[in-house]
């Protein structure tokens, strides 16, 4: 298993193998040959960005049994996914921001990332794990009175989209079984869930597979993976924390 992370350090952007509190330093392409340059940085030393630049972020609805339920929706024959808009993207440790034109309720929602580390198209749901970078943590933050505020048109988009709604982090982990995996969410301090990745409806390698047949993946784009029980609203001052044992803990304010 390895943890990869990309960082700023003393103005230039990098890219490395985090072991312990020290990143080896790698060069060329993270999903492609990346070969070790023999440099050591420490984490402290380091601003961490967003581990991957992703050309998208698919995400996920109604894809946990647990969720469908309590809220009666009927478990869907497909996945139902949206996007999120580039501009969203936050690294951990950033600041979520309140919404300049938006002064109502925003949500967190804890879920696992999967990063796509090959083009893929069309693949079989046995090929798609050969299309899988890694794991990666993600707070898919929602301005949840927009969503279906106006009767006639449901605004995933705007709801999903405003700057910094889109966390994800700290690293990717490689070599895992996501079947295996729990997401926590703890809100100042308080566990608001902890739900195990095997419950979910579509699996991430019939994620990969199924939206594959609807648009190219491409090296570094994420997909979120939905949530599950346990959702609630943040508070401006807010720190707000997405842990997955194996992975990290994505941890970010929201101010």
């Amino acid at each position: 298993m390895a943890h990869w992370i990309r960082f700023e350090h003393q103005g230039r952007a990098g890219f490395g193998m985090l072991e312990n509190e020290s990143i080896k330093v790698h060069s060329g392409d993270m999903f492609a040959g990346a070969q070790a340059t023999g440099e050591l940085v420490s984490r402290a030393a380091v601003k961490v960005l967003t581990p991957t630049r992703p050309s998208k972020m698919v995400a996920l609805w109604n894809n946990f049994h647990a969720l469908a339920a309590k809220l009666g929706n009927p478990e869907p024959p497909e996945p139902l996914y949206f996007l999120k808009g580039n501009n969203s993207f936050l690294a951990h440790g950033e600041t979520i921001r309140v919404p300049a034109s938006y002064p109502g309720k925003v949500v967190y929602e804890g879920e696992l990332g999967v990063v796509i580390g090959k083009r893929c198209s069309g693949v079989a749901v046995a090929d798609a794990p050969g299309h899988v970078f890694g794991y990666t943590c993600i707070n898919d933050v929602t301005a949840a009175e927009i969503l279906n505020r106006d009767a006639s048109f449901a605004q995933w988009a705007r709801a999903k989209s405003f700057d910094t709604f889109g966390v994800f982090g700290p690293v990717i982990a490689t070599g895992l079984d996501p079947s295996e995996l729990v997401v926590r969410t703890i809100l100042n301090d308080q566990e608001r869930q902890n739900y195990p990745v095997a419950d979910m409806i579509f699996s991430p390698a019939q994620l990969v597979s199924l939206i594959s047949q609807d648009m190219t993946l491409e090296p570094g784009d994420v997909i979120a993976c939905g949530t599950s029980l346990g959702v609630g609203s943040m508070k401006p001052g807010s720190r707000v924390s997405v842990v997955i044992d194996g992975i990290g803990t994505l941890s970010n304010r929201y101010e």
